[in-house]
């Protein structure tokens, strides 16, 4: 089967580059991907997919059936959206829509998704299961999956399977990681009120600038003080607000920030330790404070049978020597985590990194690119994991 699996790939890989390179030149940002699902609803019907749009506001989904009626499904799940960057690439094919950019490598995501789906439906009288294939829209808000899930896309599913670019690794290379893969990332607000006062006598007022710079030192070194350096916490304020003129004293500024955590037990815990710093903080100062801390998505964390289930499926297809078992995860976040709520899963990261370049670009950057040789990997791998998925099911 897995000859026959990398042969279908071999004829389809002039296709597959085409779909990439078209939804490349196209990107949407999150929440607003209805070309590219249109698009994607199209290849998936082709292939005799049975299909439905609208799905989690602008999600799709392809359900294949395989031969035995089991009401369980495998699902595989790539997301769509772009991001709000101005491509400096040298590409053909670089986006056509101004300050928009595949810049996380979704194009190529959602690429193998359809690449997986288009192999599976030749193969289907062979396949055991249902597979159902989720087009997530808006990963990079963080709000994709939740619209899915509350749209019943994991109805009935017993595992889920997922891939991300990694420049880092080469590509015709895959990535396996155990347990933790990405990060818990929480979105933080701490506003600092103080008392305005005429910049030439700071001791007749309460500066918040000033005291939410202490606020930021007190937080970054008791993190490293406080904190398991075994449990790694990584706090950013990204964002500062505050002031009204270059001779007035300062009375609120806001802090806006992210918090990223591997560990639920240390998540649960950041909260209440973030208030009780600032608030020591603006006590000994006169000021008063807000903290608003928000939960976004939790760490995602592989399924050791399913990750087992990537990894013997990649080194059957590439050899062991291709397969990397990662020692370390990513303080990145990844929605994907939001359906391991309702499931099992494992994501790997897939190699797409140039074999001769001295400087493979960083997700997120203007200039980033991929090997687009990556897409065969993608594709092969995802198919063959699926299929033997389900050869595993059935006998049992």
């Amino acid at each position: 089967m897995l000859t026959q699996i990398k042969d279908i790939v071999s004829n389809l890989a002039p296709r597959l580059i085409e779909i990439r390179r078209h939804i490349h030149a196209h990107p949407e940002l999150s929440g607003q991907e209805y070309q590219t699902a249109a698009f994607v609803a199209g290849v998936l019907s082709s292939s005799g997919l049975h299909v439905e749009e609208g799905v989690g506001k602008t999600g799709v989904i392809g359900e294949l059936q395989g031969t035995h009626l089991d009401p369980k499904v495998l699902a595989i799940r790539t997301d769509m959206d772009a991001l709000p960057i101005q491509e400096h690439s040298s590409l053909e094919f670089a986006s056509r829509i101004d300050g928009v950019m595949h810049a996380c490598g979704h194009d190529l995501h959602t690429t193998v998704g359809l690449g997986a789906a288009m192999v599976l439906s030749q193969i289907a009288d062979q396949l055991g299961g249902k597979v159902r294939f989720i087009f997530q829209p808006a990963e990079e808000i963080a709000q994709g999956a939740n619209w899915m899930v509350k749209d019943g896309v994991m109805k009935n599913v017993s595992a889920i399977l997922g891939v991300h670019a990694f420049p880092s690794i080469l590509a015709g290379s895959v990535g396996i990681r155990y347990g933790a893969l990405t990060a818990a990332a929480d979105d933080l607000e701490i506003i600092i009120l103080g008392e305005s006062g005429h910049g030439a006598r700071p001791h007749q007022a309460v500066d918040a600038i000033w005291i939410a710079s202490q606020v930021i030192t007190a937080l970054q070194q008791a993190i490293s003080r406080t904190q398991n350096p075994l449990r790694p916490v990584v706090l950013s304020i990204g964002k500062i607000s505050g002031g009204r003129a270059p001779n007035i004293i300062a009375d609120q500024v806001q802090l806006l920030g992210t918090v990223r955590s591997l560990h639920p037990e240390t998540r649960k815990e950041l909260p209440q330790w973030i208030e009780n710093i600032v608030a020591n903080v603006c006590n000994s100062y006169g000021a008063k404070y807000q903290v608003n801390y928000r939960q976004g998505v939790p760490s995602v964390q592989n399924d050791y049978a399913l990750t087992q289930l990537l990894q013997s499926s990649a080194e059957e297809a590439w050899n062991s020597e291709r397969v990397q078992v990662l020692p370390e995860p990513s303080l990145g976040a990844e929605d994907f985590s939001v359906y391991l709520e309702h499931a099992p899963g494992s994501m790997f990261r897939l190699g797409v990194g140039y074999k001769d370049r001295m400087i493979n670009h960083p997700l997120h950057h203007p200039q980033f690119e991929i090997d687009e040789s990556a897409i065969t990997t993608g594709v092969v791998t995802l198919a063959y994991a699926a299929y033997k998925y389900w050869q595993n099911q059935l006998q049992k």
